[in-house]
């Protein structure tokens, strides 16, 4: 069984910071790719940033310069930071990865539990 497990979250003022982290753990051979997503109150969840294990990133257009995501491999942890935080930042944001299970031939994508971020003074 493989598991992510976020944390990081929390209420921040407008234009503060805050940093996520994602660990993987459990059964798994390896990581090709480690993500953001967010999903607002009645909104689609969408992509906030993706970084694969060769280092490879891309952003939403709404959060590029303002967020940075990073990975240590050896850790099997992502991390995402957050700058100059505005309130339609506010969310729940997911932890995902693109997974090889332990004895299994395919990538399979697993989500964390979310981890909700408030921009509000």
């Amino acid at each position: 069984q493989v598991q992510l497990v976020e944390s990081g979250g929390g209420l921040v003022q407008p234009g503060g910071s805050l940093r996520l982290s994602c660990a993987a753990s459990g059964r798994l051979s390896s990581i090709f790719a480690m993500g953001w997503y967010r999903q607002a109150p009645g909104k689609q969840r969408e992509l906030v940033a993706r970084i694969t294990n060769g280092g490879s990133t891309n952003y939403a257009e709404s959060v590029e310069g303002r967020f940075t995501i990073s990975r240590d491999n050896a850790k099997n942890t992502v991390y995402l930071q957050m700058n100059s935080l505005k309130p339609e930042d506010t969310a729940v944001y997911y932890c995902n990865g693109l997974i090889q299970p332990i004895k299994s031939p395919a990538y399979v994508n697993y989500w964390g539990q979310g981890t909700q971020v408030t921009v509000s003074s």
